[in-house]
């Protein structure tokens, strides 16, 4: 037997196996009575799911797609306070969001670590404008801040950025914020709701809210790997559906006024010789007035974001030609060798749900919320809209205080400011894998190691451009609810996001291992 055959055969067993515990799952959601169905699964539905269960609540969570599929998978890889929001003055949005930074680095070390990023200044007065900001920065995070940020010469930004722009360089200002990896955060708080009993199901679209006495009292949703339709019964029923929000609380009120509106973030992937080191930099103004990042990620160079509106949501939005430039011509201000088309690797495009607080039409308020927002429908049910993946754990922990109320639960304490999520394990341990894509599995990585010891046809990289192996897939398809070789190579492993040239080559070889499975 070949390596390819043995390799086609384990990963068909994996999916058969998690195929099998499916129908279970699925059983378990057409006939048990819930205190809470979450519905969506990326950061704020996880984080809900997390939440709820974790107080003693008996929690079922559906995705209509695969976990983190939207937005949640294509972020730009950073926990951060916001760095914009102090030009605005908005210190509480900016404060909250450092609280939570330091929550995280501090529950999920294995997925988030502290990233240090340099503003470089091109005129006199940049360094002490952009110092004050990042010293107003660390004083926010109070006991909870990373590293303080000092100023740097010219030599010093040199040395960490060796591709920056030299013309009229003077210096510039260091400050720290967090680094993670979104899709494999969403999966660990995945398998952490799991842990505490939730009952999680993806490829789950709810088309139909079930109403009791003129509340809400469930929902039903339709399997798209079993074309199976079950009824889920929960007392409070949370709507974690980002871009999607508007779709489900239309289910609870055809009449419902929207609220949410998709902006387009679009990032592109470069080789790691554009940033060469572990630092990243901070462009503090584009064309358009934003804030752009130049980022070191799994090896290679990460660039975003643009922030274009769209008139309506979309399942796999895709990168324009025009955000690519875009992209590609404000970083290009900062460094000395300035990236082309011809040198991406990769792009990505998300949308972020922007929320109207008083709705979208031509009369409400136009006033875009940054922060988060919880409504509560005609019917109890309960939406979470807004946010980013830095506040998630206050944004479930805001959606759960609210359900709690509406539907009188049973519910113990919030608990998940220092609950450690699925394979935390301190970078201090002696088990910290030396490999970069296994720290992403924490406290798991000895037995992906093992996996591949035992199993020779799992250890070897998918392609020589990247670092994955078979194990990573085997692993995705048994344990962590991975279905087609889209899960498997944009959010099981990050492959499709780093380098689409090699990942189409890998569809193409595993594509047929997993067909008949």
């Amino acid at each position: 037997m070949t390596p390819d055959q043995r390799m086609s055969e384990l990963l068909r067993q994996a999916r058969s196996d998690a195929h099998a515990e499916r129908s279970g799952v699925l059983d378990c959601l057409d006939t048990d009575a819930f205190h809470v169905l979450v519905i969506g699964g990326g950061a704020t539905g996880l984080g809900v799911a997390v939440d709820a269960a974790s107080r003693g609540l008996r929690t079922a969570v559906v995705e209509a797609l695969d976990w983190a599929a939207g937005t949640s998978s294509r972020s730009t890889k950073l926990v951060h306070g916001g760095v914009r929001y102090l030009e605005q003055m908005d210190f509480g949005l900016v404060r909250e969001a450092l609280h939570e930074r330091g929550l995280l680095h501090m529950n999920a070390p294995h997925l988030v670590h502290p990233l240090p990023f340099i503003v470089p200044s091109f005129k006199w007065w940049e360094g002490p404008f952009y110092g004050t900001g990042l010293r107003l920065y660390d004083a926010l995070a109070g006991d909870l801040n990373l590293t303080p940020s000092r100023f740097m010469s010219r030599e010093e930004v040199i040395a960490r950025i060796p591709n920056v722009h030299l013309d009229g360089l003077r210096g510039g200002v260091e400050y720290h914020d967090g680094q993670f990896d979104d899709a494999r955060l969403a999966i660990s708080l995945l398998r952490t709701a799991q842990a505490h009993g939730a009952v999680a199901a993806r490829s789950m679209r709810v088309h139909a809210l079930v109403q009791d006495g003129g509340r809400v009292a469930g929902a039903e949703a339709h399997c798209g790997i079993t074309g199976r339709t079950v009824c889920i019964r929960a007392r409070a029923v949370v709507n974690c559906t980002g871009i999607f929000t508007d779709s489900i609380r239309a289910m609870e009120s055809p009449d419902a006024r929207p609220m949410i509106e998709p902006a387009q973030g679009v990032h592109v992937v470069l080789d790691r010789s554009f940033q060469p080191s572990d630092t990243a930099i901070m462009v503090p103004h584009t064309d358009d007035g934003r804030v752009l990042f130049v980022i070191p990620w799994h090896g290679h160079t990460l660039i975003g974001t643009t922030d274009i509106p769209r008139p309506r949501p979309e399942e796999d939005p895709q990168p324009t030609e025009e955000e690519i430039g875009f992209t590609l011509h404000n970083a290009g201000r900062y460094l000395q060798r300035v990236p082309t088309r011809a040198d991406v690797r990769a792009a990505f495009a998300g949308m972020r749900p922007l929320v109207h607080e008083g709705g979208i039409d031509g009369t409400a308020s136009k006033v875009v919320s940054r922060s988060h927002v919880v409504q509560v429908g005609a019917t109890g049910l309960v939406s979470v809209m807004g946010g980013k993946w830095t506040t998630y754990r206050k944004m479930a922990q805001d959606g759960v205080d609210r359900a709690v109320a509406v539907a009188d639960l049973p519910a113990g304490p919030c608990v998940t400011e220092t609950l450690p999520v699925h394979g935390a394990i301190a970078r201090t341990d002696p088990r910290w894998p030396a490999e970069d894509w296994l720290q992403a599995y924490g406290s798991e990585a000895d037995a992906l190691g093992a996996l591949m010891a035992r199993e020779p046809a799992l250890a070897a990289p998918l392609h020589p451009a990247l670092p994955y192996t078979g194990a990573a897939l085997w692993w995705g398809l048994r344990y962590e609810q991975a279905h087609s070789v889209d899960d498997l190579l944009y959010r099981r492993t990050r492959a499709g996001l780093l380098h689409a040239e090699a990942t189409h080559a890998i569809a193409r070889r595993i594509g047929p291992m997993l067909e008949g499975s």
